[in-house]
């Protein structure tokens, strides 16, 4: 299904090309009946079906204290993409074709410095040039229906909330437990996989969502999954299958009307997943006579919810204000590094005259180890005889500011609190191998500049 999936990718984008040859055979685009302005510019182009973006995302982040040692980095991302409405270009009714790529440079704080399982950047990645998104989406039944079939991500319609975007640690974006428990990290930055999703308004309060992906991004080995996809083209469609679905379902609140939505959901992947515990001879993976093997289990699930409201509006009538979300996600102990996961936030907009698109915002997550996972470190207190750390969590708690410079140009300041690195594993520079990581401390700027 997927490999014609691509197919059908592939013969469309010839199709635009040849499009876009005639065009400029035929001379430049030329503007509506009065207009002045250059028909060359991007509202021209706009106008004719092409619409063009570039983002540039830079961050210098420092470790303060704890974590594996202290420092700081600077690391980037620009992100060039695409739209092109097909109508206007090809007439093809409904259709629209979307490609974008990254340049990712710099280093990684929590690779290098602090140890952490969710990322304190979304940004965080190997150095690489690479192609993220390709695809086509069509829009049936008047609009009401919409079918994507293409290289996609998942992050951005699946267990998400329209008031975590401010936020730049990587579990307030996709989901710690998704990002952390799933063959590459699932669908999201920097690897995005084939697939097939559609999107369906069943009512004017409620909208589906169900998506059948590719259910690993890179291919196999045991490199880190983004040497195994080094540039993004690897276009894998035959790994097992990852299926997600959610209901959205929206309503108001109170005299003032204030909007909140209700999301539920879950996820379903065919492939195998090692076991926490247990070798593939039933011994406890600390165990010396084992082969140190995990054990095979097949499938592996998900549920999830997200729940976010206004909670005041900043005038009547605006859509800024006081703002709540939160996210909860549960999935199997024996198969999952991460068997619960929470997080929230608050986000403040509109309370300044003076700043109107400045945002405040203050969040934490929490993603719980595994019973399987805890009861692994305790046979190793066992068969070595040494304190070795029990992991039980890992906690982020994100302060930041996001300051409008002058449209386009954005500011932002954070503040992260890591508790119990890695769930509170050892550190690796402990000759006694007996100590947990530190608890971290970041501190940054981020800038992100929009053409």
């Amino acid at each position: 299904m997927l490999s014609r999936a691509i197919a059908v990718v592939t013969a469309v984008i010839c199709l635009v090309v040849a499009e876009i040859a005639q065009a400029e055979d035929a001379g430049p685009v030329r503007p509506s009946a009065g207009a002045a302005r250059d028909p060359n510019s991007r509202e021209a182009l706009a106008d004719a079906g092409f619409q063009f973006s570039a983002i540039y995302i830079g961050e210098a982040l420092a470790n303060v204290s704890g974590g594996i040692r202290t420092g700081a980095i600077y690391t980037g991302r620009l992100d060039l993409g695409t739209t092109i409405d097909l109508e206007k270009v090809a007439g093809w009714t409904g259709a629209t074709f979307h490609a974008n790529m990254f340049q990712i440079h710099g280093d990684g704080l929590s690779r290098s410095y602090i140890g952490n399982l969710m990322l304190v950047s979304g940004v965080e990645a190997l150095p690489a040039t690479r192609l993220y998104e390709l695809w086509i989406e069509q829009k049936l039944a008047g609009d009401k229906i919409a079918v994507r079939v293409g290289q996609q991500a998942s992050d951005i319609e699946f267990i998400d909330s329209a008031y975590d975007d401010i936020f730049i640690n990587s579990a307030l974006g996709w989901p710690g437990i998704t990002g952390i428990n799933l063959p590459s990290g699932g669908p999201s930055p920097p690897l995005a996989v084939p697939g097939i999703r559609v999107k369906a308004e069943l009512s004017d309060r409620i909208t589906a969502y169900l998506a059948l992906f590719d259910g690993d991004a890179a291919r196999p080995g045991t490199e880190d999954s983004q040497i195994r996809n080094s540039n993004g083209l690897s276009f894998r469609v035959n790994d097992p299958p990852w299926w997600i679905g959610q209901l959205k379902y929206k309503f108001e609140i109170g005299e003032s009307s204030l909007p909140a939505t209700l999301t539920g959901g879950g996820w379903y992947h065919m492939g195998s997943f090692g076991d926490q515990r247990f070798s593939v001879e039933g011994l406890s993976l600390a165990d010396p006579d084992g082969s140190g093997i995990p054990g095979a289990l097949r499938r592996n699930q998900g549920l999830f919810m997200v729940y976010e409201q206004l909670l005041s509006r900043a005038a009547p009538g605006s859509d800024k204000g006081i703002a709540f979300f939160m996210r909860a996600s549960v999935s199997p102990s024996d198969r999952n590094l991460i068997s619960a996961y929470l997080d929230g936030g608050l986000l403040f907009t509109g309370f300044s005259a003076s700043r109107p698109n400045d945002k405040f915002g203050i969040a934490a997550t929490y993603a719980r180890i595994s019973d399987s996972a805890r009861q692994l470190d305790r046979d190793v207190q066992i068969f070595t005889g040494t304190p070795y750390p029990l992991r039980d969590y890992e906690g982020i708690l994100e302060v930041t500011y996001q300051a409008e410079i002058k449209p386009g140009f954005l500011v932002q300041p954070v503040f992260q609190y890591i508790a119990h690195p890695a769930g509170g594993a050892v550190d690796p520079n402990d000759p006694t191998q007996t100590k947990r990581i530190k608890d971290a401390v970041m501190l940054g700027v981020r800038t992100i500049v929009t053409y």
